[in-house]
């Protein structure tokens, strides 16, 4: 019995020593809620640094669904969530985690999307170089190029991989399922076709003012064009 009184007394005195309070119950400290931190009224889209190539990233928490897994007690609730990251500059991934609370299912989400990142080339940095379909499952989706000052025209988890890729200007239409996580894999089996004028060149051996004068453009214009042409 000694014993146990003074290995309680040295606790309590190590909890004075050191200033940690004494866990609380639902309210906590300052009366929050307590538990989920930042499980409500968190941003959808955050602007983190890359701990590895220290560059602000875009991420854009697109869908988050609450699952069960049924064991031998009962069920056991956890949540999904899907996540978009881009750098704004022409590198986007997504990836999605599966976690007890959301904030760590945002977390793993958000490590397995820099995992995944892919570059895609930029007409002068605002939109894509050309049409391009993309298919999974039951999605179908298809991207246009458009000029300047159309805007992003493209709706729910598509127009987050837009935001996060930097494309100002766009055309997309969504044909089949309305399911987040196929759609966004299909956007990414069309920007993964993307191809850009400087590796068409490279690839067979010409000039890129050569293919843009086989579009029909004056010498003068191709070589303007060819010039502006950075990707």
């Amino acid at each position: 019995m000694a014993d146990e009184v003074q290995s309680v007394e040295g606790a309590v005195e190590a909890t004075e020593n050191t200033g940690a309070a004494p866990r609380r119950g639902r309210g906590g400290r300052d009366g929050g809620r307590g538990g989920r931190e930042g499980g409500r009224g968190r941003r959808d889209d955050r602007r983190p640094r890359d701990e590895d190539g220290g560059e602000e990233l875009i991420e854009k928490l697109v869908h988050i669904n609450r699952v069960s897994k049924t064991v031998k007690g009962g069920k056991r609730f956890g949540f999904a969530a899907l996540v978009v990251v881009g750098d704004g500059k022409g590198r986007a991934g997504f990836g999605h985690g599966k976690a007890r609370e959301v904030p760590e299912a945002i977390s793993k989400a958000t490590a397995a999307a820099k995992k995944a990142m892919i570059r895609v080339p930029l007409r002068d940095g605002r939109t894509l170089h050309h049409d391009g379909r993309g298919h999974f499952g039951a999605g179908n989706v298809t991207v246009r190029s458009a000029p300047a000052g159309t805007g992003i025209i493209a709706g729910g988890p598509m127009r987050a991989v837009f935001e996060s890729l930097g494309v100002a200007d766009v055309v997309t239409k969504s044909v089949g399922t309305s399911n987040p996580y196929n759609m966004i894999r299909a956007t990414f089996e069309a920007l993964g076709e993307q191809t850009s004028p400087k590796a068409v060149a490279q690839r067979r051996g010409k000039k890129v003012s050569d293919l843009i004068k086989r579009g029909g453009a004056s010498d003068r214009a191709a070589e303007a064009e060819a010039a502006a042409v950075t990707e």
